[in-house]
């Protein structure tokens, strides 16, 4: 079982990949030394849509996040959509990040430069993935725990000796509202994944009680990371010439070759963790989907020994093996915003229906400061849509038109083994 521990270890790594070792120069290019203060207000405009994922959380007891959502409030098809999303955008940003490992282990170790070997270890990661994931929670929550040690300790040893060398910046320009918008999809995709941990609540310890203050807690923390790791950054005199590996460089001119192995250490561990953590998570919305009847039942077995649902995640790590394989992962990569945007927005939906339903007795639980956490969240959601370009919007029609036919074809195989369980006692309100 996954306890509060474990639920910030799985929110945080849903987070903290590969994202962080770009992130520093985008942002100093952009925001300037403004950047750590936009991190943190940004996290802010987060924390809104975080509130209604965590308000929903004490809510529902199974595993599934948005897709278990928005089936109870919406119905199977909506559901199905949100659910087919976001493990496509999750199969791809696994996929993606496997090349990443590889090529950081490629920089370490010139071997793995070699097509061949590159293809082969991609391979062996993949399965390696499967088998830590399919062992049991346990197992993959103590894999995760010991990737979070071995990826964050180098660079909390850069920010430290960036910060005692260099000082604390003091000097903030702020930037023009333009430039504040250029960068907002870049935070947007430095904080996507940070709800990630709901999609596994039916292993969670009390899931009610403990998502939320994880959820939160995980927020928190992610936020002065990045926000210190842009302060080290911007202290040490970036050389704009290594704007594309911004770490690699601080690590650099602050402790030479040996800083530079240091990053990429915690790159390799990072983005292997990341990915473990998908392994772990998302194939837990397809088990949900084929328990509650919108995938076929084979998605919902559990392996009597690791209490897992292998099949569910054999199909994650084939398909995210197949994309890394191939390179055709770049696509669905870039959905991974509107992606997760279009799944908050249903998620909105959903509380908003539930809440007018008065399910689970939400009514009786939602104060005064939802009537500002809600429409703030909807601006914020609905303001970083708008920032996609055109390209994004024809692959998320095509992406609608391929859900719609996985629907269809799912529907004569499914079997409805659960129903979806509310407190006791607290059953929803009849439907007008």
């Amino acid at each position: 079982m996954v306890g509060f521990g474990g639920a910030i270890l799985t929110s945080l790594n849903g987070v903290v990949g590969s994202g962080i070792f770009a992130l520093p120069a985008l942002l100093y290019s952009a925001a300037g030394s403004f950047s750590p203060v936009a991190i943190l207000a940004f996290a802010c405009l987060y924390a809104t849509t975080l509130a209604v994922v965590a308000k929903l959380s004490t809510v529902f007891r199974q595993s599934g996040g948005a897709q278990l959502y928005a089936q109870h409030a919406f119905g199977e098809a909506v559901s199905f959509q949100v659910g087919w999303f976001t493990v496509a955008a999750s199969m791809a940003g696994a996929s993606a990040s496997l090349h990443v490992m590889v090529s950081y282990l490629g920089a370490v170790f010139p071997v793995f430069d070699d097509p061949l070997l590159r293809l082969a270890t991609m391979a062996f990661a993949a399965l390696t993935f499967f088998a830590i994931s399919a062992s049991g929670a346990t197992r993959a929550i103590e894999a995760i725990a010991l990737g979070t040690v071995l990826k964050l300790a180098p660079i909390g040893i850069l920010i430290g000796v960036g910060l005692t060398q260099n000082g604390i910046p003091t000097d903030i320009t702020l930037p023009t509202f333009s430039a504040f918008e250029s960068v907002a999809l870049l935070l947007a995709f430095a904080f996507s994944g940070a709800d990630i941990a709901v999609n596994a609540a039916g292993e969670a310890k009390n899931p009610r009680k403990t998502l939320m203050p994880a959820l939160f807690a995980n927020l928190a923390m992610v936020a002065v990371f990045y926000a210190l790791v842009q302060l080290a950054y911007s202290a040490s005199a970036p050389d704009p010439s290594r704007a594309d590996i911004p770490l690699a460089a601080m690590g650099t001119s602050l402790l030479g070759p040996t800083g530079a192995l240091m990053v990429s250490i915690a790159a390799i561990f990072s983005t292997a963790t990341l990915t473990l953590n998908l392994f772990f998570l998302v194939p837990r919305i397809l088990f949900g989907m084929g328990r509650r009847g919108l995938l076929p039942h084979g998605f919902a077995y559990v392996s009597p020994r690791f209490k897992s649902p292998v099949i569910a995640i054999a199909f994650f790590g084939a398909f995210v093996l197949v994309l890394a394989l191939s390179g055709t992962f770049e696509l669905l990569a870039e959905l991974l915003v509107s992606t997760e945007q279009l799944a908050f927005l249903v998620t909105v939906g959903s509380l908003i229906v539930m809440w007018r339903r008065n399910d689970a007795g939400l009514r009786e639980t939602m104060g005064f400061r939802w009537a500002i956490i809600i429409p703030v969240a909807i601006g914020y959601i609905i303001w970083l849509l708008l920032q996609l370009d055109a390209n994004s919007v024809l692959y998320t029609v095509i992406m609608l038109v391929i859900g719609t036919a996985l629907y269809l074809a799912s529907k004569g195989s499914a079997v409805r083994q659960d129903g979806i369980d509310l407190p006791e006692g607290r059953a929803p309100a009849p439907k007008p």
